[in-house]
């Protein structure tokens, strides 16, 4: 077995316990399950818009970040940004929605 001078042992064990605490969530990033989630919702959310007759024709963008949907693009009128946020809404996990569709004018 080889043994390693104590200094070096001591600097591999920081080394380690650094790169361990790199991996523990920070505030604002996602994890893991949380991006999965977040796809999840993302996809349901945009598949809701596009089966929506009167927003069929409208490149809305979906996004969402822990729960959190963010909608932009451009629609006709503010009915339509209404009706998109209110599909946002009615999907299962999401915590909030910044809707942030402009109206052409």
């Amino acid at each position: 077995m080889i043994r390693l001078p104590r200094l070096t042992t001591v600097a591999l064990a920081l080394a380690l316990a650094a790169s361990l605490a790199a991996c523990a969530a920070v505030q604002g990033r996602e994890t893991a399950g949380q991006y999965v989630d977040d796809s999840t919702i993302t996809t349901k959310v945009k598949a809701n818009i596009v089966n929506a007759q009167s927003l069929k024709g409208f490149a809305i963008h979906v996004e969402t970040m822990q729960g959190t949907v963010q909608l932009s693009g451009f629609v006709d009128t503010r009915a339509q940004k209404d009706q998109a946020g209110q599909i946002a809404r009615g999907v299962a996990g999401v915590v909030g929605v910044q809707n942030n569709i402009l109206v052409k004018q």
